[in-house]
């Protein structure tokens, strides 16, 4: 098609980078190449059988129609439920969006909200999508850099500075991706402190990783610690990570009213409700007890180790271990300015990723689509044997280098 049919607000947002990778690897495995995919952020379990069991029950029942566009209500009353016993917070069915995954949520969340020339402050590293949907809702993504050494978590001090009187959102990922750190409640507390004295700010809290730490991490969202900050938060979650049901594209939010409405209207005009199938299941997940986590976050434990050891034992590559998600963030400066086998010169993250999925075929993401470089993303979530391959394959293909 010619370019003159593509509407202008199309050049402001990029393909995204992770699905750009899931297009590589399977081209590759299409040609006949033994790839290892580390770059694409999914559990590798199966979605436990009592929550697949109620997705066919509801198949078998009949719940294959329309339902309400925010959700059904009894998945809205599993969503207060949820939120009320392992976040403190409290609210209503009209405080409650369910949708097609977190990520429309979010993109429906600021749509509804900003308008040209309003500010997104976006802590580095990000999700890889919060730009460039912050872009097509003709907003100004802010991003404000996180340092390694400060645990990849914004600090007050940088919120204050970047708040303005344009800005509209703060965005909050905890745990994060692609680092996997986690805030702590002083930190909130803290962030939350600058935000009181900011009421034309919003928050988006994206907590779609909340079960997913390790050891004894504890876990809190921020109208949790500040709740006078509950009436200008949206706090985003769904079951495609801790559940593992990136398939089933559910997600839920809990919000004040008035910003919930909205997102009901835009979600009426665009996709409707989620599949009342994938909310029959969901409401199975939030109200049965999760005894699978133990076993899975001891798995991905394990998982985690392995890529660490690996990273300590291949010159050029370096990391702090996460306490979140399934994703090392690591360090790949030392790599930049060698050559590889064919004579090219890395001089960049992006050179790294792509070089070791052409000569190693493993498949990992370059930091600067998260916003901060040098670094890869190393996914661990995946079978372990194929993981420890994977892990050998980079470090040969790092001492392969000079």
């Amino acid at each position: 098609m010619s370019a003159e049919f593509i509407a202008r607000r199309m050049q402001r947002v990029r393909p995204s980078p992770t699905a750009a990778i899931s297009d590589t690897v399977r081209a590759m495995r299409q040609d006949g190449i033994d790839v290892i995919n580390l770059g694409e952020g999914e559990l590798d379990f199966d979605t436990p059988e009592p929550i697949k069991q109620a997705g066919i029950d509801a198949i078998r029942r009949g719940d294959t129609k329309y339902t309400a566009v925010s959700g059904t209500a009894e998945l809205k009353q599993a969503i207060i439920g949820k939120f009320q016993r392992e976040n403190g917070l409290s609210y209503t069915p009209a405080d409650i969006i369910a949708g097609t995954g977190a990520k429309q949520l979010i993109f429906n969340a600021f749509m509804a909200t900003t308008s040209p020339g309003d500010e997104v402050i976006v802590p580095a590293p990000y999700w890889v999508s919060y730009p460039d949907m912050v872009s097509l809702a003709e907003g100004e993504a802010r991003i404000i850099p996180c340092s390694e050494q400060s645990g990849w978590k914004l600090q007050a001090a940088d919120l204050r500075a970047a708040i303005t009187p344009r800005t509209r959102w703060l965005i909050l990922n905890s745990p994060n991706n692609p680092t996997g750190a986690i805030y702590f409640r002083a930190e909130l507390q803290s962030l939350a402190n600058v935000l009181l004295d900011a009421p034309q700010v919003l928050i988006l809290a994206d907590d779609i990783y909340e079960h997913l730490r390790h050891g004894d991490t504890p876990f809190c969202t921020l109208a949790q610690v500040e709740p006078r900050l509950q009436a200008r938060t949206l706090t985003v979650n769904g079951l495609s990570k801790g559940f593992s049901m990136t398939g089933w594209r559910i997600g839920y939010a809990g919000g004040p009213a008035w910003l919930i409405s909205a997102m009901q209207i835009l979600q009426s005009q665009s996709t409707s409700n989620p599949s009342s199938i994938s909310q029959a299941a969901a409401v199975t997940a939030l109200n049965t007890p999760a005894g699978f986590f133990a076993e899975w976050l001891r798995v991905l434990a394990a998982r985690r180790a392995v890529v660490m050891a690996m990273i300590g034992a291949t010159p050029g590559l370096s990391a702090e271990l996460p306490p979140g998600a399934f994703y090392v963030f690591a360090n790949c400066g030392g790599l930049l300015g060698k050559r590889t086998p064919e004579g090219t010169t890395l001089a960049s993250d992006r050179d790294v990723a792509e070089y070791l999925v052409k000569s190693a075929h493993v498949a990992t993401l370059h930091g600067s689509a998260f916003g901060v470089s040098p670094y890869i993303r190393i996914a661990y979530a995946i079978d372990d044997q194929r993981l420890s391959e994977a892990c050998a394959r980079i470090t040969a293909a790092c001492l392969a280098l000079r």
